[in-house]
């Protein structure tokens, strides 16, 4: 098993956590999640069903079936090797990720689970949305004063490292505003 995330992509949110831990206890299959957008054809989408079941996946439709895009984040059972190694080029010369997304969805082994209005997407891969996410970031990081994705913090709040590994991350920082913020978790 495998999960798979595009690195243009920036996830925000108290429920998104969750939405991960379902996902990777699946064993069978793939999934994918959907986030409403305003611009769908920018996007990979899925049209749904009235009864929720997928109907088809789509790369940059110039017409599309839904406002749910596939965000770059992906998880996949132990059959996904094989079924990448089947793929052909695309058109533009590449292995699509949709394909693969559709050869689950042709075995009814695609799941879809739809992100809720509490959880942020930005994909970041065009300068103008480069900066949408970082002045995301800089405003929720001024006005609560926490850090987003403090990968020390998280492994310190779960126990991973301890106080003295904690200390060592600071020391390593300096006088840095971040081994500052840092410093604030041993009080």
């Amino acid at each position: 098993s495998s999960a798979l995330v595009l690195g243009d992509n920036l996830f925000y949110g108290a429920e998104f956590v969750n939405s991960l831990a379902e996902a990777s206890a699946r064993t069978d299959g793939s999934t994918i999640f959907g986030y409403h957008v305003a611009n769908p054809t920018a996007y990979g989408v899925v049209e749904f069903a009235p009864d929720g079941r997928v109907l088809s996946l789509e790369e940059k439709p110039a017409q599309h079936t839904s406002n749910y895009a596939v965000p770059g984040l992906y998880f996949y059972d132990q059959n996904v090797v094989s079924l990448a190694r089947s793929l052909k080029p695309s058109k533009r010369g590449e292995l699509e990720i949709t394909d693969l997304n559709r050869l689950y969805l042709e075995n009814k082994k695609l799941h879809v689970e739809i992100f809720g209005r509490g959880t942020a997407w930005l994909d970041t891969g065009t300068h103008d949305s480069l900066i949408e996410a970082a002045q995301f970031v800089h405003v929720l990081e001024n006005r609560t004063g926490l850090k987003i994705a403090c990968l020390e913090e998280i492994a310190y709040k779960k126990g991973w490292i301890n106080r003295a590994g904690l200390e060592a991350n600071i020391k390593k920082l300096g006088k840095s505003s971040y081994g500052e913020y840092l410093k604030r978790l041993l009080v």
